[in-house]
């Protein structure tokens, strides 16, 4: 694609269609561009028109494009075509940051993640003038582009806080401490001084404050892994002036919106953070400081208000006393009677509260609502942050703090009596508190697993949480119901299984709650109890004890599912799944009526797939649907096909990529199910399962290739008689993988496959290439995985055909050939094979090898014979080789980039582990000593001195014992 205004138009052209709301106009429009953006120059169209383009929209809208783009092809993927030619790749970094700085902010934006995704990859080995680039900008005294320097340095180096410890990271920390903590400290110092110069120019204030919550980020990152020695010189310059900020309240700045977060705060909450990371990180140094900060902090708490937009601020704050109050030496400062009571009336309790603000999240915004109350992301509310605090004081001084709460729940508990309609709040608040104070230790897996012990929860439960669960009315006080519902949940490893059981039922009457947030929880909360394991390894809640509820159970989840606001709600689908493990054969009755409803949701989600949980349960629910049905009657898989293969063809001919590997696991399922042969409806689509842009996508290949599996285990003979043409296509997919590091595994369950199941005449002509291939492989990158597939293939080929067959195949294709194969990989590497299958395939292949190849007795290889029965018996007897070489690193499904959903498995499609030799071999020791007797008197005399001469001590000792398990000699 040529730099020309004729590109540039049709760029524009398609730019805009991508933003048209109707989908046969934007989806060509989308697909054309992924067509082109293999092409040179492709990035730098878009990069001149989000610079030069008059129209603002196509200039953001470019922006996004070329940020996405890099962001799926930037990085370079072993055995993956490189997208992004050198010449852009160059051009880009020398022009990016440029444009980035020169550029409006909502542009600025997009390139500055784009800089922070290439420099990911390229910083600093690859891009090592990026940050004097950068430095230098801070010069300029202009903000737009010191802040635009600012954002970009803070999206590149905020991974410093999650990343492991490493050489390589410690390297790259300290070259960017010497080429920027003295400048981010200088230009720290100058912005403070600008800000009193400025101190009545509020628009100066602003962008001045949005630098110094920049530059206070950046202190964070770059202090996370360590203290790094820069930082603790100049200490008291960072520490000072954060704390006269902290302290700091300019008039110009407060904002009159209740619910955004204004400049100061979000300064300040980021202020608490950084005096929570030294404090908790590096007490010792921080210790002359801490007093002043626990004061200032402390101030802010008792001032600030309850509006949403102080609520990142004040749970920062109660963050920073969380994380003092449990260190040992700053305990002193707590311990005084009238410091805890101060600390749970002036900031615990009111933190708790129930605020309007919530009470519109519960109503209106309920999945922002479960987002934050259940999946703990709830990090920044005032309630988890008292709750944590709770947790953080009853550490040294859980007896008063106890004490002190129990009172306040009494209270609480007592308004409420007095007047539910008006005072239900006060019973929200106690429950909050009742939780904080009783949870020391949880687990997603089992809630609450360790309890204060002086809170009792049983009777707590009894008296105030079944109350509000039996309540005939589901649908009034909704927050009182989610909240006793929650308990239930938290509580479930704590409450007696009686308890449990009496919540069962309520629980499936709760289903049925308008509120969003309480059928929400009714759901979630069954299937956490579903999953709790009783004595020796079953569920707790046995399909026993479900049976009075199945129908109302299965009825209810389904109609919850049709309630406004839940149509993919992925809690409610979970249950499903849940239920229908948890109950197996009880629920074949209601399948029929199931299945069509399921179906009718997977219709309408593949139109336009956003909710990537509720879709994973969904079709998990269908594989457990045909599992348990088929098990109970294999017929009735003729009646999943019916039902779901018209939506299948849909999801494939819109090629609804989300969906197309849980397709192909689905089929799989049912098609094993079949006995030995394989319907019409599946060989039509055979040929569509070879094209190669399906085998693109990494996300594809793992069910892909079960499917091909399964397709040759039902139907190889079908395949070699009806579509012989398509056995080149087959191969030709064996080939593709083969060639790759991630896949080369799928590539030799394929090739296990076609030689186990396919009649050996229709691949004759094939077999030669096949072992080229490998062999190619074998010399161009030598992998430990790759070895380990190599040698299961080699010992089935010779399981299958005979091990003549396997000598002659190798020497066919250079002499001497097989010996040197033996010689090199089978002795010293068969002990790296690891599973039981595997191990038998190679013990059964390499017994023939020994024993039916008149080769190994007569030629040269004879000098193998013996090595080659060591290793035999190594294998059996030596503990697994699962050695590495260092220079190995296998790259991982998961690595690959982009947005392609890396591949998702369904737990309930699973397949039994395959064993191609079954029962045929019963003890592969038993076979060898059966099979060396067999020789020996073929040629009698000759095994034992074989044996005798050069086999050592020790595995004659175990052969020894395999001939008399066997109740066999040698002659």
């Amino acid at each position: 694609m040529e730099l020309n205004d004729a590109n540039l138009q049709t760029l524009t052209e398609f730019l805009r269609k991508t933003l048209d709301p109707d989908p046969t106009v934007r989806r060509p429009a989308e697909k054309f561009l992924e067509s082109v953006e293999g092409n040179q120059n492709y990035p730098l169209l878009l990069l001149t028109l989000l610079e030069k383009s008059q129209d603002n929209v196509i200039r953001v809208c470019a922006a996004v494009t070329f940020k996405n783009y890099i962001k799926r092809n930037w990085r370079i993927v072993e055995d993956e075509p490189n997208k992004i030619s050198d010449t852009d790749r160059t051009a880009i970094k020398a022009n990016i940051v440029n444009l980035m700085l020169s550029s409006p902010e909502q542009i600025q934006k997009q390139l500055s993640d784009a800089i922070s995704i290439i420099g990911r990859e390229d910083f600093p080995q690859k891009w090592p003038d990026l940050l004097t680039e950068m430095v230098t900008r801070f010069r300029s005294g202009d903000f737009h582009i010191i802040n635009g320097v600012l954002r970009t340095a803070h999206s590149l180096f905020k991974r410093y806080r999650h990343e492991f410890k490493s050489n390589e990271l410690w390297t790259e920390i300290k070259l960017v401490l010497d080429t920027f903590a003295l400048p981010l400290t200088e230009l720290f110092k100058a912005t403070i001084e600008l800000c009193q110069t400025h101190a009545t120019d509020v628009n100066a204030l602003k962008v001045l404050f949005s630098s110094l919550t920049l530059i206070s980020k950046l202190f964070y990152s770059l202090n996370f892994q360590d203290l790094p020695e820069f930082f603790e010189d100049n200490m008291e310059t960072w520490m000072t002036n954060f704390h006269g900020l902290l302290t700091l309240d300019n008039k110009l700045l407060q904002t009159d919106d209740e619910e955004e977060a204004g400049l100061l705060e979000l300064l300040k909450s980021q202020i608490c953070d950084n005096a929570a990371l030294y404090a908790q990180k590096y007490d010792e140094e921080f210790q002359p400081y801490l007093p002043r900060f626990v004061t200032a902090i402390w101030n802010l708490l008792v001032s600030t208000g309850q509006e949403v937009k102080y609520d990142l601020l004040v749970s920062n704050a109660i963050q920073f006393l969380a994380s003092v109050c449990e260190r040992p030496h700053y305990k002193h400062l707590f311990e005084d009677q009238n410091t805890l009571t101060s600390i749970c009336e002036k900031v615990i309790v009111p933190n708790m509260e129930f605020r309007s603000a919530d009470e519109e999240a519960f109503e209106d915004n309920s999945e922002e609502y479960i987002r934050r109350d259940l999946e703990g992301s709830d990090i920044d509310t005032r309630r988890r942050a008292a709750c944590d605090l709770v947790r953080g004081l009853c550490k040294f001084f859980e007896g008063p703090v106890t004490a002190i709460f129990s009172g306040y729940v009494n209270s609480m508990l007592t308004e409420y009596a007095k007047n539910p309609g008006e005072n239900w709040k006060h019973k929200d608040a106690a429950i909050y508190l009742v939780t904080s104070l009783a949870s020391k230790a949880q687990t997603q897996k089992h809630g609450i697993t360790q309890a204060n012990e002086l809170v009792n929860l049983t009777e707590f439960f009894v008296n105030h949480i079944l109350p509000d669960l039996k309540s005939p009315n589901v649908n009034e006080f909704p927050v009182l119901k989610a909240d006793a519902i929650k308990y239930v949940m938290i509580f479930r490893s704590q409450l007696p299984k009686e308890q449990l059981l009496q919540a069962v039922p309520l629980l499936i009457t709760h289903l049925q709650a308008e509120s969003t947030v309480e059928h929400t929880y009714a759901a979630h909360a069954l299937e956490r109890l579903f999953t709790m394991r009783g004595p020796n390894n079953t569920t707790l809640i046995t399909p026993a004890e479900m049976a009075p509820f199945t129908e109302q159970l299965l009825n209810n989840l389904f109609k919850a599912v049709a309630l406004p606001g839940s149509a993919e709600n992925e809690y409610i689908m979970k249950a499903i799944m849940r239920s229908f493990s948890l109950l197996q054969e009880a629920i074949v009755p209601y399948i029929p009526t199931l299945i069509g409803q399921l179906t009718h949701k997977l219709l309408l989600v593949s139109k336009n797939p956003s909710k990537p949980h509720f879709n994973h349960y969904l079709f998990e629910s269908l594989c457990l649907s045909v599992r348990i049905t088929c098990k109970a009657n294999p017929t009735t898989v003729s009646s999943f096909e019916e039902a779901l293969f018209p939506v299948f063809t849909e999801i494939l001919q819109n090629d609804v990529q989300e969906f197309l590997p849980y397709v192909f696991q689905v089929m799989s399922l049912l098609l094993e199910i079949h006995s030995n042969s394989i319907p019409s409806s599946y060989m039509a689509l055979f040929p569509h399962l070879l094209q190669p842009v399906l085998w693109e996508r990494t996300g594809n290949i793992p069910p892909l290739v079960r499917l091909l599996q399964a397709y040759l285990e039902k139907g190889g003979a079908t395949i070699a008689s009806s579509a012989a043409d398509k056995i080149p296509g087959l191969l030709g997919v064996f080939q593709k993988l083969i060639a790759s590091k991630a896949n080369d595994h799928q590539g030799f369950y394929l090739l296990n496959s076609i030689i186990e199941h396919m009649p050996p005449e229709s691949i004759t002509q094939y077999r030669k290439q096949i072992f080229i291939l490998l062999f190619q492989r074998l010399q161009s990158s030598k992998t430990t995985k790759f070895i380990k597939s190599f040698l299961v293939f080699v010992n089935l080929y010779c399981v299958k055909y005979g091990a003549i067959a396997l000598q002659e195949i190798f020497d066919s294709i250079q002499p001497k050939m097989f010996g040197m194969v033996l010689e090199k990989i089978v002795i010293p590497e068969v002990q790296k094979v690891s599973g039981a299958v595997e191990k038998k395939i190679c013990a059964v292949g390499i017994t023939k090898i020994l024993t039916e190849c008149p080769a190994m007795m007569d030629t040269e290889y004879t000098k193998i014979w013996t090595p080659l029965l060591q290793a035999l018996i190594g294998l059996f007897e030596l503990p697994e080789d699962d050695s590495i070489p260092d220079d190995e690193h296998f790259i991982d499904i998961e690595d690959t980039p982009g947005y392609q959903t890396a591949f998702s498995q369904l737990a309930f499609a699973g397949r039994k582990e395959h064993d191609p030799i079954g029962d045929a071999v019963g003890n592969p020791k038993i076979l060898l000593a059966q099979s060396l007797h067999k020789l020996s008197t073929a040629c009698p005399g000759r095994v034992p001195s074989m044996l005798s001469t050069s086999l050592n001590a020790e595995a004659l000792q175990f052969l020894q014992g395999y001939l008399q398990a066997a109740t066999v000699q040698l002659v």
